[in-house]
């Protein structure tokens, strides 16, 4: 009996550090796929920001899979690579993260439209914020109409992020068992 709690618990841990691997891997693909230069005529509209879905929907479903210093190195990369002021995303995710993190783990049964609407408020928080404070500093942002637009495929994009998770990568809510057994384990 010991023999199989100490298989268990190995295959636990492998399987922590293969999802903590696959969040980082989907993250620099994500990075990667925003890098390349698709078009070359400027668009009047902008995509998701694919990276943040991701973040809050690990935050939520299974927040031991994603520590916040994964996120905040995954995020502060993308702020150098995507030409954003350094670290300003990077702290407002983590934040917001953390907030969600903590809410997930308070509430068991959450449905999924409760859960993408508390994703949703995150995001919304760390787009607005983020334009906030990169107004008071005075740094040159996109205009308000692209700002919104991004917000709000951003928060379309999160049914579509968290299916393509549950199919391919079998992210899926915690039970509460697993919870137990997981959240300390960061």
């Amino acid at each position: 009996m010991w023999l199989w709690g100490q298989v268990m618990a190995e295959s636990a841990g492998t399987k922590l550090w293969i999802m903590r691997t696959a969040f980082a891997l989907l993250a620099l693909l994500i990075l990667y796929w925003q890098l390349l230069p698709l078009e070359t005529v400027p668009r009047r509209w902008t995509g998701p920001d694919l990276l943040l879905v991701l973040c809050a929907l690990w935050a939520i479903r299974r927040p031991v899979y994603a520590p916040p210093l994964l996120i905040g190195t995954v995020m502060l990369l993308a702020d150098f690579l995507l030409g954003r002021g350094p670290g300003l995303f990077a702290a407002l995710t983590v934040f917001v993260c953390e907030k969600l993190r903590n809410r997930s783990l308070t509430t068991n049964d959450m449905p999924f439209t409760l859960e993408w609407l508390t994703a949703a408020g995150g995001m919304i928080a760390v787009i607005i914020g983020h334009r906030i404070v990169t107004s008071f500093v005075l740094l040159e942002q996109s205009s308000l109409g692209l700002t919104l637009i991004q917000l709000i495929m951003t928060v379309l994009a999160y049914p579509l992020v968290a299916g393509f998770c549950q199919l391919f990568l079998g992210l899926r809510k915690a039970a509460p068992h697993e919870r137990d057994g997981l959240a300390g384990r960061a």
